[in-house]
């Protein structure tokens, strides 16, 4: 008994000390905010938890989005026993030694064992190897936290035996709901403080944390404790200038529902389609800093791709989808490297609209026009030559790889390649095809 209130003195005194990231973690599922996808009613995870049945499972996303929290409110609801460990502070003695009281406990009374193991993708090959066999049989059940990608940085047999839940970056309102509730809450949190925050603080804090909790919630303390006297029993008001300097960033002025979000993203697209690599990069850094989602910009670089640049350079949208691709992987900051790169290349790539132009006027043909039967020589199954058509020729039978014969049946034009780029080369051919010549 004495060592217990010992124990409990010695965890309410490291309480005391901890950020308040930590100290207003959420306790029960309730509480816990965002990733909706898979935790809200109805969904997966919260299903396997209210019936106690939770499967080994990899939780991947960024940092202070939900994952070593959600492990805790687990360990707090089931019925398993719960062992928690840092990946690059331990080995493969230590996994060993948790696989075995695992076991012990299955053979003492059936209890099953969750480990958790942050920062996964530390581990390596041999001590992710260890937990195969346990995992399989269920003897443990795995809960991994990673950063990376786990399909690229844990074993394949693992990611096979496991979930994987994908948690996203915080949305600004989410942020928004932790912040309130911290301020509010005097037993763990600033309420004693009876600190405020403007509208415009509160939003900078919310953007700026780029869906990190942690990051808005320390940012947060800053700007109060560095407002608070000490003993002091007056209400606090953080305005603006002082959010700014608690979390080392300019407000930026830029509306992300509202006219500021589609004016930049406007001139982000008519720089690279003007050739000006300068204002490109310019608007793609006032969008980032100013807290806009990097995977909206990596649309918009690859609609310009094809819309601005199409066959002009067809290297633009493997680049464009490369640089999309690694946006969803990395997120900020380091995707603003990725996006860029593609940025300032498409921004220097010939530029051509010819493919957008095809497209948008056989579209509207195909809306407004009449509809063009497909000639019987290029129906499916033969049915052409069984009507008496012509029969279909493939060029591959030519030793010009070129069969002049009808495709369309109707006199349309509507892909006219530039004289830029590649496309200069692919007006070259068409118009040797066209001539008769190989």
């Amino acid at each position: 008994m004495g060592m217990d209130l010992f124990a409990d003195q010695h965890q309410q005194a490291r309480a005391r000390v901890a950020p308040l990231a930590v100290r207003m973690r959420p306790r029960t599922l309730d509480e816990f905010v965002g990733q909706e996808h898979f935790i809200g009613e109805g969904k997966l995870l919260r299903r396997m938890l209210q019936a106690d049945r939770l499967s080994s499972a990899i939780f991947y996303g960024p940092p202070g989005t939900g994952k070593t929290t959600l492990a805790h409110i687990i360990a707090e609801r089931t019925q398993a026993a719960f062992e928690q460990i840092h990946a690059a502070a331990v080995g493969v003695k230590e996994v060993r030694q948790i696989i075995e009281r695992a076991k012990a406990r299955v053979e003492a009374d059936g209890q099953r064992t969750i480990i958790f193991i942050d920062e996964l993708h530390r581990f390596n090959k041999a001590q992710q190897d260890v937990l195969l066999d346990d995992v399989e049989s269920g003897v443990i059940i795995l809960i991994g936290a990673t950063t990376e990608n786990p399909f690229f940085s844990v074993n394949s047999p693992l990611v096979s035996r496991s979930q994987i839940f994908q948690f996203e970056p915080l949305a600004a309102d989410h942020i928004v709901a932790l912040m309130k509730r911290a301020l509010a809450d005097e037993d763990r949190g600033l309420g004693r403080y009876h600190a405020s925050l403007t509208t415009e603080a509160l939003e900078h804090l919310a953007i700026s944390s780029d869906g990190d909790a942690r990051r808005a919630l320390t940012a947060l303390e800053i700007a109060v404790l560095s407002q608070a006297s000490s003993g002091s029993t007056e209400a606090i008001t953080i305005d603006l200038e002082t959010a700014q300097d608690s979390i080392q960033r300019k407000a930026i002025r830029y509306d992300k529902l509202g006219d500021e979000h589609y004016d930049a993203a406007s001139a982000l697209i008519k720089s690279m389609r003007g050739s000006d690599p300068d204002a490109a990069v310019y608007w793609l850094a006032r969008m980032l800093e100013a807290g806009e989602d990097p995977r909206f910009v990596a649309r918009r670089i690859a609609i310009c791709a094809s819309e601005d640049i199409g066959n002009a350079d067809p290297m633009a949208l493997v680049l464009a989808n490369a640089a999309f691709q690694v946006t969803l992987q990395i997120g900020m900051p380091e995707c603003q490297l990725v996006l860029a790169q593609a940025v300032t290349y498409l921004a220097c790539a010939p530029k051509s609209n010819a493919a957008a132009e095809a497209i948008w006027q056989a579209a509207r043909d195909v809306r407004e026009g009449e509809t063009v039967p497909v000639p019987k020589h290029l129906r499916s199954g033969g049915t052409g030559k069984l009507a008496g058509g012509p029969a279909y020729q493939s060029p591959h039978d030519s030793a010009e790889g070129f069969v002049k014969q009808e495709y369309l049946g109707v006199d349309k034009k509507y892909y006219e390649p530039s004289n830029r780029g590649h496309e200069a080369v692919m007006r070259e051919y068409l118009a040797r095809l066209e001539q008769g010549q190989k």
